[in-house]
């Protein structure tokens, strides 16, 4: 008998709003809804993070849709959240100055196309902060750098991430959230040369966790097959 074992780590994802863990699909954050997971009889994200470390989390990525849409926080859940297991932190972080405040609330702390105002303060807080707290997330939508305030192209931004050289590199893939329809390949391909720093994020199914293992990819954050019991954290067969 033959047994596959998927050497990649499951890293779980909860987005936040309003004290609440939401699910929604390609990031149109307006028509989220509460989250429904096996890991949890309700959406309280603090009772699904303890559950998720129970069952062998080792961290978890938590993006805080209040403050990415400046409508508000959810610090204080995170803040208890990070207290028992790491957090991978999407904060809406814009420039050297709100990384700072954000490094008392998680582990490490996210610093997305999306939201970044410029190519300087990326490298401003390279230069000034630990690359073991900094995750560089290059936000795609529609096979493009998805950000409010850098009008870059997908080459143009690899240039400046040889150049900074992160520990961490999350491949969002935003036009695949809560689809569960697999994770773009040409993407990989296109970020080849980051292969050991990637985590993919945005569609990722069971089925294919064995062929990114294969290619090398090491890391994978995962949200609706996750909650919906299709993946396991620890998932060999």
């Amino acid at each position: 008998m033959n047994f596959v074992i998927f050497m990649i780590e499951i890293i779980p994802v909860l987005d936040l709003m309003n004290s609440t863990a939401v699910s929604g699909k390609s990031g149109f954050r307006s028509s989220y809804t509460p989250l429904i997971s096996s890991y949890s009889p309700n959406s309280d994200p603090v009772t699904i993070a303890q559950s998720l470390k129970i069952n062998g989390a080792n961290q978890i990525y938590i993006a805080d849709l209040d403050l990415i849409e400046k409508k508000g926080h959810n610090l204080d859940k995170i803040k208890m959240i990070n207290s028992m297991l790491p957090v991978m932190l999407d904060a809406g972080i814009k420039d050297i100055n709100s990384f700072k405040f954000y490094l008392d609330f998680a582990y490490k702390l996210i610093v997305a196309t999306e939201t970044l105002d410029s190519i300087d303060e990326l490298h401003n807080i390279f230069e000034n902060f630990s690359k073991e707290r900094i995750v560089v997330s290059v936000d795609i939508k529609d096979e493009e750098l998805f950000s409010q305030n850098i009008d870059m192209t997908i080459e143009d931004f690899k240039k400046e991430l040889i150049a900074i050289d992160p520990n961490e590199i999350i491949l969002l893939n935003i036009s695949s959230v809560g689809t569960n329809c697999g994770f773009n390949k040409n993407l990989i391909d296109t970020f080849s040369e980051f292969k050991d720093k990637l985590i993919l994020g945005g569609g990722i199914t069971k089925n294919e966790l064995n062929n990114l293992s294969l290619s090398g990819i090491k890391k994978v954050l995962v949200g609706s097959s996750l909650h919906s019991g299709e993946i396991s954290i620890l998932n060999n067969p």
